[in-house]
């Protein structure tokens, strides 16, 4: 064996384990009994440790300086393996221990906090994870910006500057529609209640609909819906309400975006660099494209529509376009995961101000639910109402994700150009979602860009597959469109 090979040996075992620790996690947001959670902790720091040590081995130095490759996929893993070694040994293993133990309790201590409405109880295990992740950022940022080096970890070559003006850009535009669409009559709202396991019954069907590989995949509830896992093991969960199927329909079709990435990428990469998503943003656009271009479109909202009326009789919705009106619905609300196409980049906007004031020590651990809830009224108009609607709502902060939610609305921005691109090579897609058949426009996606992996850069990916430079005009004028003619703006 060469030094390459030895390398790529290594790193197979390395990817390995970090597929167990993700199977953990997955554990803990399913199955895990509460009482677990302090074990859990310890679990999580030690297979941390053990997973640091061997991205920052000097065998790896040394193997990356010998190696020779011969093609652009060994090339790639190299510049992956190269840049998570040098992030890597800039953090000491004590530091990256110690976060892997606290996240997972904060995780646990924010899910009762959450479910308590109880702020001050939260608040004590977030400092903990702040002060980490600061120093953390601070260690890989050498004396660079912190919340940069933070978002490297999610969208690689992408600065908090970048997309801040990218958000400038967007926010005009964004508030002027919210705006008008509020101004005119709500459309009608779900007043039916809905059998739970009917939705999951449902929710099985849109997940292979989509394309998800069940034989390497399955379907469970979470409080919080998310996608877990790479190659041959890709697990989605997603989340009931009686009063709102959407919420398990949208979720479940939006999760299978990230998997079906996972499972469209070539088997050649699994367990190396290569062998998951490029980017978080990248990994948005599938779940976003897959859940509002193509999930919430008029087309594929009429075949939904039927097997709604098959699934749980007459729901009260008298045809398929008051049901497309009724999908698409403007509304106020506070939750993100729940907002619609033309709210919900202006929640990542708040989070994003927040987390980078955070990560730059201008706003301090107990100044952040009035720091967001002053925000929330400035930009949505109304007060928060309790703390699960406000600053308890997402897990994201209590396991140190900070720089991952930006990455949310680049997502959509991808998506934008993916979608304009999309409708051009696939032009009678329309006529494909009525009935429900999303294959032309997956197999779309998984030619043109999962199958790639983290071959190329975010942006590289992104151009690669629309043809075009990434930018939000794309996404902007789709959301004018759609929703100037469901509103008639």
């Amino acid at each position: 064996m060469n030094a390459y090979d030895d390398l790529m040996a290594f790193q197979r075992e390395t990817s390995a384990l970090g597929q167990i620790a993700g199977r953990l996690g997955w554990d803990q947001e399913t199955v895990m009994p509460r009482g677990a959670a302090p074990q859990r902790a310890e679990e999580m720091a030690a297979i941390e440790a053990v997973l640091h040590a061997r991205r920052s081995d000097p065998r790896v130095a040394e193997w990356l300086e010998q190696a020779d490759p011969q093609d652009d996929v060994a090339r790639a893993q190299l510049r992956d393996i190269r840049r998570t070694y040098e992030r890597t040994v800039k953090v000491p293993a004590d530091l990256a221990k110690a976060i892997a133990r606290v996240a997972s309790t904060a995780q646990g201590t924010w899910a009762q906090a959450r479910a308590d409405e109880d702020v001050a109880a939260f608040l004590p295990v977030l400092k903990e994870v702040v002060a980490l992740k600061r120093e953390e950022g601070a260690a890989l940022a050498q004396g660079g910006d912190v919340y940069d080096a933070m978002v490297e970890d999610y969208e690689p070559y992408t600065t908090g500057s970048q997309i801040a003006k990218i958000f400038d850009q967007m926010r005009p535009r964004l508030v002027a529609l919210r705006a008008a669409v509020l101004d005119k009559p709500a459309p009608q709202a779900l007043t039916c209640k809905f059998d739970e396991l009917v939705q999951m019954q449902l929710s099985q069907k849109l997940a292979t609909t989509f394309g998800y590989d069940l034989n390497t995949g399955r379907v469970d509830k979470a409080v919080h819906p998310f996608s877990s896992g790479s190659g041959l093991d890709v697990r989605i969960t997603t989340r009931t309400s009686e009063t709102d199927p959407f919420n398990c329909f949208y979720s479940t079709i939006h999760e299978v975006g990230h998997a079906a990435y996972e499972q469209g990428i070539d088997q050649a990469y699994v367990l190396t660099p290569l062998g998951q998503g490029v980017s978080m943003g990248v990994h948005e656009s599938q779940s976003r494209i897959y859940e509002n271009q193509l999930g919430r479109s008029r087309a594929f909202t009429g075949w939904l529509f039927e097997q709604m009326v098959e699934a749980f009789g007459d729901f009260g919705v008298a045809d398929a376009d008051t049901f497309y009106a009724t999908v698409n619905g403007v509304h106020k609300g506070y939750i993100r995961t729940e907002a619609d196409e033309v709210q919900y980049n202006l929640h990542i906007m708040l989070r994003f101000d927040l987390e980078r004031a955070l990560m730059a020590g201008d706003l301090q651990v107990n100044d952040l639910e009035a720091a967001w809830n002053d925000r929330f009224k400035a930009d949505f108009g109304y007060a928060v109402d309790k703390p699960s609607n406000g600053c308890l709502q997402d897990v994201h902060w209590s396991v140190g994700l900070f720089g991952y939610f930006p990455t949310y609305s680049l997502g959509n921005v991808y998506a934008g150009c993916l979608y304009q691109a999309l409708c051009a090579a696939v032009p009678d897609l329309d006529a494909q979602l009525t009935k429900g058949d999303a294959s032309g426009a997956t197999g779309w996606l998984r030619d043109n860009l999962q199958c790639y992996g983290g071959l190329y850069a975010p942006r590289e990916t992104i151009q690669g597959a629309s043809g075009m430079e990434p930018g939000p005009e794309p996404l902007l004028s789709y959301l004018e469109q759609k929703f100037g003619a469901l509103y008639s703006l």
